[in-house]
């Protein structure tokens, strides 16, 4: 099991290929597909309701290859990287990300995300997802600019040295605007999902508090604010330039992101898809708050912040492409620069009307989908084996599977859903489970065998193009 980040990340800069026999599931290749899923004793967690999912699913779709591969990513999560016990009667969840041992905001929000509109046929899954909003409380309680956990607060890892201020718990502190956004977006959809509101306690309205306060801290209008990180390495992408601050940017109510979702520094401090997920959250923050507590003030405090960082996007947001037209950049100064990419790493331009961030109908996204899903955004990458967004973190030609997900999650055309079906039942690597990336030429030559989000995702993928448009299932052969 690959425990260190730098190993995987040194996988893809020398272009391992994940090739060996002891790496792989014997059922490679097979032409009848056995269940790659733990044996049922072996398993953290098993959901009625999810395990029904997967009846239903095979028995609707035809296709024994991509049968087999729901069966294996949907429940990944829930099979091989929960933690779920009861303290003091009340659920608590820990949540790793399948080969690193510590619990990304994010990666767990998105880890559970598939399973909410299960829950009201599964009670023991609801309280596996409450426990994941508590322990995501508690994180954020122990510091709100960290982007990873463990549950032991005594475990010291590689990131010990890093320049910054490494709390008992922390596993990495990389300030990332998307780890508190995830955890208001879980707690709404739950809360909407199941009328629930035992996780909100007190210590949950602190959260979003402390949230409130360190959006607005990185708002940077009085100062560089408290934040700073920087790392020893020769990973250019792991650290922040001038003295742990970055660049500089024109103060204008937008908020500063040090590292985007893929754990990679940001260019320019501005995140735009980050801001609008903030936006978002902030509002569902407010109405919770509201409704939940009656605290008026909070939630003006959240509805305030979130017009102020709206007012600034409508302003600094776009750009104008010379083929394309008016698109979201990707990063900004609010000085006049930006950065045009997208990464597949979500929150990305992309993702924005799968967050319901901006409306998949809104013509800047259409023109933006069209830029970014082309050789002129520089980390789309085509080959003998895909074609697909990637990212700097696992380096060039390295396509990932979350982005070919996404893609698909944010279309109406039909033909487009179904091409990233086939290419993501094409470009497993024979493992019968999705990786981080793959090789744009090479499906057998990917980053991290085990990568739960990326099955997660995959699965939900399946499951919401089984539940609306199953003849796109029926057509695959």
């Amino acid at each position: 099991m690959v425990q260190r980040r730098n190993f995987i990340k040194n996988m893809a800069m020398a272009s391992v290929v994940l090739s060996s026999p002891e790496l792989f599931n014997s059922n490679i290749f097979r032409d009848t597909f056995v269940s790659n899923r733990p044996p049922q004793k072996s398993r953290n967690f098993t959901s009625e309701a999810v395990e029904s999912a997967i009846k239903s699913f095979h028995a609707g779709v035809k296709n024994k290859e991509l049968a087999w591969l729901f069966e294996n990513c949907f429940p990944n999560t829930l099979d091989t990287t929960v933690d779920f016990e009861m303290i003091d009667g009340k659920p608590d969840t820990y949540i790793i990300t399948g080969d690193i041992d510590a619990m990304w905001l994010r990666d767990s929000t998105a880890q559970v995300w598939p399973y909410l509109t299960l829950m009201k046929n599964d009670k023991n899954l609801q309280l596996l997802i409450a426990g994941v909003i508590r322990r995501q409380t508690k994180f954020i309680h122990i510091d709100p600019y960290a982007n990873a956990f463990y549950k032991d607060p005594s475990k010291v890892g590689e990131w010990k040295n890093d320049l910054t201020v490494m709390r008992p718990g922390v596993h990495e502190r990389k300030w990332e605007i998307d780890s508190l956004c995830y955890p208001i977006r879980l707690a709404y959809s739950y809360w909407k999902e199941s009328g629930d509101i035992s996780p909100f306690d007190q210590g949950w309205k602190e959260g979003i508090r402390l949230t409130v306060q360190t959006f607005i801290e990185q708002q940077r209008k009085e100062g560089d604010g408290p934040y700073k990180f920087q790392r020893t390495t020769a990973w250019a992408t792991d650290g922040v330039p001038i003295a742990g601050y970055g660049y500089p940017c024109n103060k204008v109510g937008l908020i500063h992101s040090m590292f985007r979702p893929s754990d990679d520094a940001t260019i320019f401090p501005f995140l735009i898809p980050s801001n609008y997920f903030a936006v978002k959250v902030l509002r569902y923050a407010a109405e919770m708050v509201s409704a939940i507590f009656s605290d008026k003030v909070l939630a003006a405090s959240c509805l305030t912040l979130a017009d102020e960082v709206q007012a600034a996007l409508n302003t600094y947001a776009t750009t104008q492409h010379v083929k394309f037209g008016k698109v979201y950049a990707f990063e900004t100064n609010a000085y006049g620069s930006y950065n045009l990419m997208d990464d597949a790493n979500v929150p990305s331009l992309l993702s924005l009307p799968y967050l319901d961030a901006v409306s998949a109908d809104d013509a800047t996204y259409q023109s933006t989908r069209r830029y970014i899903l082309s050789t002129d955004n520089p980390f789309f990458f085509e080959g003998k084996a895909g074609y697909g967004i990637g990212g700097p973190h696992t380096g060039m030609d390295m396509i990932w599977p979350i982005g070919l997900a996404m893609r698909g999650l944010t279309s109406t055309d039909d033909k487009e859903i179904r091409s990233c079906i086939v290419q993501l039942m094409n470009t497993h690597g024979g493992t019968g489970f999705m990786h981080e990336s793959f090789h744009k030429d090479d499906a057998s030559h990917f980053t991290r065998k085990w990568f739960a989000w990326a099955n997660t995702l995959f699965g939900e993928f399946l499951w919401k193009t089984f539940k609306q448009k199953s003849y796109l299932l029926d057509q695959i052969d």
